[in-house]
């Protein structure tokens, strides 16, 4: 292998593929990047064996070749080079870079050692606008669970049906589903559970790109895709394991029945929320009491230790009178991934779920469990 590639677009490419490379102390080979040609491009491949990430890199070819460098020594050693032309020869197992009156050589390993990276031949796929994409995933992403006892709980939800997407996440205290409406219907429905590491690493490298994503489904594996914005190519691919398992029926702790519904300025409301956090007790208590007859709900929170907080805000209120205690965390979490200035509240019961919902927006549902009734 032999090419000329300027040093900020080999930076910018390192940059993407290394964020899933650790320390591996059973499988050293995962510490490498994979460098291969293709045409006109280099492609730069990473995995931790969960997730692949493949980054493309118009180039100048001189001789094709592969192989496996390790990651962060390249990934340092590039970015600490001036923003110049360089020229990188492969010869045996050694990498030779030369940059202005730079030359370095690099010991690496044959791409024969490198894990075999699934291929995606003949599979469903569908297109979304990126932005679209990120966005609503980002209203889901913190939500799933941690723990390993339940692992279909402990990734994101996908459902591809008609032209919708729905994505959900939950931890069984509180829940959040965003759907996203397609400009042109799958052609059959899709169902997977993804992982909240690869969600995350996926949201973190395609967030804010322009482009129309392309998500493929292959069995047990998913791929998105972000092409180039300059030629009909991909710029980005991330490929991730899927979890087994089926999700729970989330749509049955749904309630469609309410004692209570309540209509509020949203950053008011967090803000009181935030006031009285700082007074809570070791269970993070905040209680809500919603009172029609004075047109305001009331915010309190008391510890033994540190003192009380009460405030009050006005709201349009339709129902009864309530009184509802909740985790003040997952009030706060909620309330953040609303855009709207305005949000409703809607009550089901004392031990009830409670729903938080954007004024004007339908498609963004965050499901909340009181902790105890007052």
């Amino acid at each position: 292998m032999k090419i000329e590639i300027l040093k900020e677009n080999l930076k910018i490419g390192l940059g993407v593929v290394d964020r899933i490379i650790g320390k591996s102390l059973s499988l050293p080979v995962l510490d490498n990047v994979l460098m291969n040609t293709e045409d006109s491009f280099l492609n730069l491949i990473s995995t931790n064996l969960e997730t692949t990430i493949k980054f493309w890199v118009l180039t100048k070819i001189i001789k094709k070749g592969s192989m496996a460098v390790p990651a962060k020594l390249l990934s340092n050693y590039i970015s600490s080079l001036p923003n110049e032309k360089i020229v990188i020869e492969q010869k045996d197992q050694s990498l030779y870079i030369e940059c202005k009156n730079l030359k370095t050589q690099i010991q690496g390993q044959g791409s024969e050692d490198f894990p075999i990276i699934p291929k995606f031949e003949d599979v469903d796929f569908l297109e979304i606008d990126n932005k679209k994409f990120c966005q609503a995933l980002s209203c889901v992403i913190d939500f799933s669970a941690t723990s390993q006892s339940r692992p279909e709980i402990s990734g994101i939800y996908f459902s591809f049906f008609k032209n919708t997407i729905k994505i959900v996440a939950t931890d069984s205290f509180r829940l959040a589903e965003k759907n996203v409406v397609l400009e042109s219907p799958v052609g059959k429905d899709h169902f997977f559970i993804l992982p909240q590491k690869p969600a995350r690493e996926i949201m973190s490298i395609l967030d804010g790109k322009e482009g129309v994503l392309k998500i493929y489904f292959s069995g047990n594996q998913v791929l998105f895709e972000l092409p180039m914005q300059e030629i009909k190519h991909p710029q980005i691919q991330v490929i991730s394991r899927l979890i087994d398992g089926e999700y729970p029926n989330y749509q049955d702790i749904i309630p469609n029945k309410f004692k209570t519904n309540i209509t509020l300025e949203k950053d008011e409301f967090l803000n009181q929320v935030k006031t009285a956090s700082l007074f809570s007790n070791k269970t993070n208590e905040v209680k809500v009491s919603v009172r029609p007859d004075k047109k305001e709900i009331e915010i309190f929170a008391q510890s033994s230790e540190i003192g009380q907080n009460k405030s009050s805000l006005p709201a349009k209120i339709e129902g009864e009178t309530i009184d509802v205690s909740f985790n003040y965390k997952y009030l706060i979490d909620g309330l953040l991934k609303i855009k709207s200035s305005e949000v409703v509240f809607s009550i089901s019961k004392e031990e009830g779920p409670c729903i938080l919902r954007p004024v004007g927006d339908a498609s963004y549902t965050y499901v909340v469990m009181p902790i105890k009734s007052i």
